[in-house]
Parts: structure tokens; C-alpha cells; sequence
């Protein structure tokens, strides 16, 4: 299967044929937890937040832009271009930690009453701490280009309330897996690119890192709460997932970034709609998230159509 191709098998798999395996949740922690041991940064020190800000380089890999190989891309300036990638990517920064506020409540309130003296409840705590230094890091580098907190619209915040109040089990460890997967597909081009900013090289490379253990934590949780759910259940969860990823990636480039970059937001918002080479890319970006969550019987139903919407297949 290439990276811009969905997997086949979304939402028709035989539940009882399924390939993925429940391991133990404290062994796994136990690994999580020496691996932060061994390997984990503090952003305040390991970027550079003096260095400058060159003005011929991207805030991200050019080929992520919403609006790279349109006819409004080509009739740009470099400089706009540039401006463009500094606020599209201080857009998604801002979706990141918008999410990563609403992620760790639904850790909070997982491990709430739960055996502290476990290494499951150590490693939620961990990861908890992680994303406070995400989210500040990410505030930091948006600082650093100029570039205002990008907050999603007014009814994706109100929903994300709800959804945090609501969203248990399978339905709060997906949606973590998707907005986590996504960026991780994004920052490991970003990271690689000597085209781009040296601080969102950097704190991408901070962010792909220290994501994959919580990555790992959240399909492994998914894994075993997704066990043993009824249909009526099942369907429900699949929809209530999908909904929050939709709302997670429709809020990633705020409409005002166009608008930053000197450029019509009607007509850009019309070119980034139509863009086939970005689908193709949201679309490769999700290939393997959606492939486990078919594996795990999270993909089906009417949640296909809204995963469609936000070219996630």
C-alpha cells in the first residue's frame, strides 16, 4: 500500500480475525517509563531561543502548505511563501496545544482513583508532563515568528469540552492517537529539511521523540478497550472518534493565516479546498492510523464518510 492510499479493508474487517495483541499494560508502562528515563529533553534548554530568524527560510516544510503547487502558491513571492509556512505552522502549533490541553484531562480523569504505585498511572503522569512542555514549547516558537495563538473556531472549542467530558476508553486513546500520528508524520519531514527554520526543526525533532512512547501508550490502551465492546457500542465509539477527528483536523490552518500572508482568504481558502496534492498528503499522513484503527474495529460505519471529509481516507 503507497502512502497516499487508504487501507482497503477500512470498516469491513471480520472482528474476529483480528491480528493486534493485548500485551501487559504494566510491562509496557515499565518500558515507557525507562525510556523517558534515558531520553527526554527539556525544550527551555535545547532550543536555541535566541537564535534568528532567517527570513529566506520556511516555518515548515513547503510541500505541507495548504496551498503549495496552486496557481496562488506559484503567483506568490518567496517571502510570502515563507510568511505563509511561519503562520500555517504556528496555526498547527496552536491546534496542538489547543489538544494537548484537552488530552491530558482525559488522562486525568482515566487515572483518577487508579493505583498510583503502578507503572501504568506513572507513565500517564509522565506523559502529562511531556505535553505541559509541548505545549510551551510550541507557544514559544510561534512567539519566536511573529506569529499570534492560533485558537480553533468558536464551535470546535465548545465541542472540545464536550468532548473531553464525554470521550472514554477507546474513544479518548483514538482521538489522542490521531492528532499525535498526524503531527508525527508532518514533524518528521519538518525536522529533516535544512529549507526550514532552525527552531522548528528543532522542536519538531523534541516533539517526534518523545511522541512515540505516548504514541505507543495510546494503541495499546486503544487495543484493550476496544476488547469486548458490544455493536451498539462499538458503532457509537466509531462515530463519537471520528467526530473529534474531524474537529481536530479541519482545525489545523486557522482561515487567518492567508490573510497574514497578504493574500485573499476567500480565494486561498477555495485553493486550499481543492488541493489534491495536500489530500494526497493528509492522506498518506493518516495511512497507518487508519489501518490500526481498522485493525482494531474503530473504522466503519457512518464515521468512514466523516474521515473522508477531512481527506483522512
Amino acid at each position: 500500500m503507497s502512502s497516499t492510499e487508504a487501507p482497503t479493508r477500512v470498516g469491513k474487517r471480520d472482528l474476529a480475525t483480528r491480528e493486534v495483541k493485548v500485551t501487559d499494560r504494566q510491562e509496557v508502562a515499565t518500558r515507557l517509563l525507562a525510556s523517558s528515563a534515558k531520553k527526554s529533553y527539556d525544550p527551555m534548554v535545547e532550543v536555541d531561543w535566541d537564535a534568528p530568524v532567517p527570513d529566506h527560510l520556511y516555518g515548515m516544510t513547503p510541500e505541507w502548505s495548504t496551498l503549495y503547487r496552486t496557481s496562488m502558491w506559484d503567483e506568490m513571492s518567496l517571502e510570502q511563501q515563507v510568511t505563509l509556512t511561519k503562520h500555517e505552522v504556528s496555526s498547527i502549533m496552536s491546534t496542538g496545544i489547543w489538544f494537548e490541553m484537552i488530552l491530558m484531562q482525559l488522562i486525568v480523569r482515566d487515572m483518577y482513583g487508579k493505583d498510583a504505585s503502578t507503572p501504568h498511572f506513572q507513565f500517564a503522569l509522565t506523559e502529562i508532563a511531556d505535553e505541559c512542555r509541548h505545549s510551551i514549547m510550541f507557544a514559544r516558537a510561534s512567539e519566536r515568528f511573529g506569529c499570534p495563538s492560533y485558537l480553533p473556531s468558536r464551535t470546535a472549542l465548545e465541542l472540545g469540552r464536550i468532548f473531553k467530558a464525554v470521550a472514554v476508553g477507546a474513544t479518548a486513546y483514538g482521538a489522542i492517537l490521531v492528532a499525535e500520528e498526524i503531527l508525527d508524520v508532518m514533524q518528521r519531514d519538518w525536522m529533516k529539511d535544512e529549507r526550514v527554520q532552525p527552531i522548528a526543526r528543532t522542536t519538531s525533532k523534541i516533539h517526534v521523540l518523545e511522541e512515540a512512547r505516548h504514541m505507543r501508550f495510546a494503541r495499546e490502551e486503544i487495543v484493550r478497550r476496544s476488547e469486548g465492546l458490544s455493536r451498539a457500542q462499538r458503532s457509537r465509539e466509531r462515530v463519537r472518534l471520528a467526530g473529534g477527528a474531524y474537529f481536530i483536523t479541519n482545525s489545523l490552518v486557522n482561515p487567518a493565516v492567508y490573510a497574514a500572508a497578504g493574500l485573499d482568504t476567500k480565494r486561498a481558502l477555495a485553493a486550499a479546498k481543492s488541493n489534491e496534492h495536500y489530500k494526497a498528503k493528509m492522506r498518506g499522513s493518516a495511512s497507518k492510523l487508519m489501518g490500526f484503527l481498522d485493525e482494531v474495529g474503530m473504522v466503519g460505519g457512518p464515521s468512514v464518510n466523516l474521515y473522508k471529509r477531512v481527506n483522512l481516507l
